[in-house]
């Protein structure tokens, strides 16, 4: 006994929609990874928690990539047991993408709050001997994202007022001047012209904001696409069973 037009056509969308999940897998790996990239040269001062959801991506998106086999041998096969792994596979997928999608909107609205913690904690690394990668990454903050500082420049001479004063901040705090010669401090005394005035916590904190956006639209898009998978699989699943003589699951 053949399937029905309607599930034959069903099975049909389903080869579509496994041709579909490998490209959302590929597309959640991807993303996982971009942010991951993007983080990554910030890690001395980034909580764990901005790198956790995005490698939480890249192992379900590997993790697609075996579960669509399934999906299309099961099809193909028109066999019962492959079809319903599938369609359990994918709820549990579902379920994940969905988890991370959320903890990416959630990451979002701690963003400054964690930033702020952890740069400041970083603040009193800078200049060490033990930890120069952390006064690589402030410097490079502070030029790349045109800041000083977390809220203000203030917060070095609070972090370290040993090392820092009024008249003495890490020479990233300033802008350069042109045709500067011989000694150049940071500020620029008396009218501090080339400092620079916004605290990092505004515009790298939009930065890694954003990235945590991308991660939360990422888990719920893909999870919504693959809700309809579900029904596919457990739709084909059924059909199959009711060939052999058998109804329900």
């Amino acid at each position: 006994m053949s399937l029905s037009t309607s599930a034959n056509f069903i099975k049909y969308l389903l080869f579509l929609f496994n041709f579909i999940f490998v490209i959302t897998g590929i597309t959640i790996m991807a993303v996982g990874l971009t942010v991951q990239g993007a983080y990554h040269n910030f890690r001395e001062i980034l909580d764990p928690q901005f790198f956790s959801v995005p490698t939480f991506l890249v192992v379900i998106g590997s993790f697609i990539f075996v579960i669509a086999f399934f999906g299309c041998c099961g099809a193909y096969k028109e066999n019962y047991c492959m079809t319903l792994t599938f369609s359990i596979l994918l709820i549990l997928i579902f379920i994940l993408e969905l988890a991370a999608g959320i903890s990416g909107y959630v990451l979002r609205n701690e963003t400054y709050n964690l930033l702020t913690s952890t740069m400041q904690s970083s603040m009193k690394q800078y200049g060490g001997a033990t930890n120069k990668e952390v006064t690589i990454i402030w410097d490079e903050i502070q030029v790349d994202f045109d800041c000083c500082g977390v809220a203000k420049s203030d917060d070095w001479i609070a972090a370290n007022a040993e090392l820092f004063n009024a008249t003495s901040l890490p020479m990233s705090c300033c802008r350069s001047s042109p045709g500067a010669i011989g000694m150049v401090t940071c500020p620029d005394m008396p009218d501090k012209k080339t400092l620079r005035q916004t605290g990092c916590i505004t515009s790298f904190g939009a930065f890694i904001k954003s990235h945590a956006v991308s991660l939360g639209a990422a888990g719920i898009v893909l999870a919504v696409i693959q809700f309809f998978g579900i029904f596919f699989a457990c739709y084909l699943a059924k059909q199959i069973k009711m060939q052999r003589g058998h109804t329900g699951f």
